[in-house]
């Protein structure tokens, strides 16, 4: 049928450019970035944006490093792409009417999600593809699924299906037992859409559907955790006053109505971190914990039952679960925070040939599959940071390989119909 078109994508939230690399490693012939933002409020130094302007530089697309909420409409309908990709914060994604109820339905200020909203108003892509934490399912705690239901309105309103799901990067064979939620939304009258159309929602989700090809699952859910096909409400008002639901793992809407399951992942063998740390004659000595740091963090990994006082003068107990010392070389990487590398029950510590010392940010880069030294010419703290908040590349590079056949295949059917 001829060369693939290219799919053209707009990149959110950009970060160090997560979603980028992965979209080219998939097919850098393919996906095209054609313009990208990325800004960190209330920080002078905009790392992240100059990482990714360093190691994009010289390729199609425009870079912005300003404020979404103070971009025009106009920007966005410039470079109208077909694929819009981002992760963005968890945040309170509630709504409520205007006082006087003539400009219908005000989202929270502040709220990333409604700058994504706004973007595909304004530039109606075929596709849309977010990250986010898998906490997003549940909450907020006080009405668990409030907050995601008005995202699946809000797709729905856009006259888009959707799917979701949580992988964790270990159970497909990644080095870093990463959870996060993956949203890929398709527009209603896509070719994608109308054989979606042809099948049970259930088939969708366990067999036929966009993750379940690259992220299969086992055929029955974990203790049968499956709901009934469900209504979602269609005014976001009533769902942020009322509504609540328990959203599993994984799921599909259709015109609104969705089916949600907790699928099991057919796993493959993770990868351990032996298989991603660097040979230790290339470690700097700075890199190794000294005889205190060892101390200090046998306390903040091991079991402790701490007396402490709040605010108000009343006395409690903090109680927390011991941990190993340090992280297994036979297994992935626990999930990397923004605070790796400080002093924080949470870094990574591993021993090799009896010392002890913390993951380098090159083996950082390495857990999320970013290239060696991809963050470099920035500080080491920043690093860290920037890769606690990035997404395992090859699990975009899958969901990229998955839009280009889906993408493909709809081009094959239009030529057909011409015919």
């Amino acid at each position: 049928m001829g060369r693939q078109k290219e799919i053209k994508v707009m990149e959110l939230f950009a970060g160090v450019g997560g979603f980028r690399l992965g979209l080219e490693r998939a097919n850098a012939e393919v996906f095209k970035v054609n313009w990208a933002n990325q800004w960190e409020p209330s920080r002078k130094a905009q790392h992240a944006f100059e990482c990714y302007k360093k190691n994009f530089d010289g390729e199609i697309g425009e870079y912005s490093n300003e404020d979404i909420s103070k971009i025009p409409d106009e920007v966005f309908k410039k470079y109208a792409s077909d694929l819009v990709v981002g992760g963005f914060p968890c945040q309170d994604y509630s709504v409520a009417r205007s006082l006087s109820g003539e400009k219908g339905i005000q989202g929270k200020k502040g709220v990333l999600f409604w700058e994504i909203e706004r973007v595909i108003e304004n530039t109606h892509p075929k596709y849309v593809l977010l990250e986010n934490v898998d906490r997003l399912l549940k909450s907020p705690s006080k009405q668990r699924g409030r907050d995601f239901a008005v995202m699946l309105a809000t797709f729905n309103r856009l006259d888009y299906n959707l799917e979701w799901r949580v992988i964790n990067a270990a159970d497909y064979g990644h080095a870093q037992r990463r959870r996060r939620v993956f949203i890929f939304a398709y527009k209603k009258w896509i070719s994608f859409a109308e054989n979606q159309r042809k099948l049970k929602m259930k088939e969708i989700l366990f067999n036929d559907g966009f993750f379940a090809k690259p992220f299969p699952v086992k055929e029955k859910p974990y203790m049968d955790r499956i709901s009934d096909i469900e209504q979602l409400p269609i005014d976001r008002v009533e769902i942020t006053d009322n509504y609540s639901f328990n959203f599993h793992t994984s799921g599909v809407m259709r015109d609104g109505v969705f089916l949600t399951a907790h699928t099991i992942p057919k796993e493959k063998k993770a990868t351990p971190l032996r298989d991603i740390i660097l040979d230790e004659k290339d470690i700097d000595e700075k890199f190794y914990l000294n005889k205190e740091d060892e101390k200090k963090f046998e306390y903040l990994r091991g079991a402790k039952k701490v007396e402490r006082t709040s605010a108000t003068g009343h006395k409690y107990f903090f109680s927390e679960g011991g941990m190993s010392p340090t992280d297994s070389l036979e297994l992935p990487g626990r999930t990397m925070l923004t605070s790796e590398g400080s002093k924080n029950r949470s870094t990574h510590i591993i021993e090799v040939d009896g010392r002890k010392r913390y993951l380098t940010p090159v083996e950082c880069e390495r857990l999320n599959e970013f290239d060696d030294n991809w963050t470099e010419n920035m500080p080491n703290r920043m690093r860290y940071f920037c890769m606690g908040n990035a997404l395992v590349v090859g699990l975009v590079e899958k969901m990229g390989k998955r839009i280009e056949e889906i993408d493909s295949k709809s081009q094959e059917t239009v030529q057909l119909e011409l015919l």
